[in-house]
């Protein structure tokens, strides 16, 4: 499993140069690297790797939730707070909906089936949308009406959104979850407790991090430890008492970032740091899990379906923005921004698949699923970077 690690770190990172030189986003060729060497290609990948894949894509989401969580601002909530949950809900529902009954015309799943790979492709990429956007930000364009600071607020939230009704999905459709209905009516209080959650830990430990003076790493390994931790005690209370633990990681870098900005922002450069490495198992990992073959069938149809559900979630967009103080061409702006896939696609899409077939259940739905998630990745990261690059460069003042 090691030499796996070693090949995965060496390669991943020679073609995300190679790829980034010909302004082509790098995780295109970590997936493509995972594919070649899995099991469905080469077979170079140790089956303990693999057994071990979950760990490493819950590792990857905690990250790019706390990322997210130390660049949501509260200014930003203040002038668009409203807007902001609107565009993290409205644009996602629609795409989901829209894929949930084009699904078995295109696919041949079912309306559950459907329903679940909607919520995995509903998801905006952070891995591609959050870089450009903090460039954007750092450089001042935009600033006057806040869009690259809006557009990472929303993003998050969408993130946070689209993976916890996955959950609730993946949970009704395996069985483990016997009442899906009290599980969205739940959601209020769910959000609200994971949010009440978070700010708790994260402003005791700011104290803790402020009083005992701990080294940025230090702090960077308690809250991933922590990250964990939460999930697992969501994980054990959900019989009895519901809360969103995402939410919970997200509140916590938003607290400390509040409370000390210079402290959050060396945080998150260290988390950006340990997303150079978390990046590169993810994309490795899920390229190797994509069945070749059913990638091919689902391919025309995966794609169309695929454009459908952007078509949707453009109209979304579009619908949430009206009446906000963004002229044509920002507005345009923003919907592109909200197109691309890949970090949650990666995080979640092979899920399906690893949890049908431990449930003992039919995979070959899961191997859809999966498919679909890793086309949405090629079809949309390279075209959506340099349409938002491009786009941003004319738009923003």
């Amino acid at each position: 499993m090691i030499l796996n690690v070693a090949q995965f770190i060496i390669l991943g990172l020679i073609v995300d140069w190679a790829f980034r030189k010909i302004k082509i986003p790098g995780l295109l060729g970590m997936l493509l690297v995972g594919l070649i060497f899995g099991p469905y290609a080469l077979d170079l990948i140790s089956p303990n790797l693999l057994s071990v894949s979950d760990d490493f894509r819950l590792i990857a989401l905690i990250v790019i939730l706390l990322r997210a969580g130390f660049e949501l601002s509260k200014d930003v909530f203040k002038s668009s707070g409203i807007r902001i949950i609107l565009l993290a809900i409205i644009p996602a529902v629609i795409e989901g909906i829209t894929i949930m009954f084009l699904g078995p015309l295109f696919l041949g799943l079912t309306l559950m089936e459907s329903l679940i790979l909607g919520s995995v492709l509903a998801a905006v990429s952070p891995a591609v949308v959050f870089p450009i956007m903090i460039s954007f930000k750092n450089r001042g364009m935009g600033g006057k009406k806040n869009i690259p600071a809006l557009i990472l607020a929303m993003a998050s939230l969408d993130d946070v959104f689209v993976i916890f009704v996955y959950s609730i999905l993946m949970s009704s459709y395996i069985g483990t979850s016997a009442n899906i209905t009290l599980q969205f009516l739940n959601i209020p209080f769910s959000i609200l407790f994971g949010i009440i959650t978070g700010l708790v830990v994260g402003f005791v430990l700011h104290k803790m991090f402020s009083n005992f003076n701990i080294r940025t790493t230090k702090q960077v390994l308690i809250l991933l430890g922590l990250s964990i931790l939460l999930i697992q005690v969501e994980n054990l209370l959900q019989p009895w008492l519901s809360f969103t633990a995402l939410l919970s990681i997200m509140a916590m870098g938003f607290i400390i970032l509040e409370k000390d900005e210079y402290m959050a922002k060396q945080i998150a450069s260290k988390l950006e740091k340990i997303w150079v490495f978390a990046e590169i198992i993810l994309f490795t990992i899920v390229g190797s899990q994509v069945n070749l073959e059913v990638a091919i069938q689902a391919g025309f149809s995966g794609l169309i379906l695929i454009i459908l559900g952007l078509l949707a979630r453009s109209i979304g967009t579009y619908i949430c923005l009206i009446g906000s103080n963004l002229n044509t061409k920002e507005t345009l702006f923003v919907i592109i921004s909200y197109l691309p896939k890949a970090t949650v696609q990666a995080a979640i899409g092979a899920g399906p698949l690893a949890a049908m077939t431990l449930a003992g259940m039919e995979s070959g739905p899961g191997e859809v699923i999966l498919a679909v998630a890793f086309l949405s990745i090629i079809l949309t990261a390279p075209i959506g970077a340099w349409a938002i690059s491009m786009v941003g460069e004319r738009v923003l003042k």
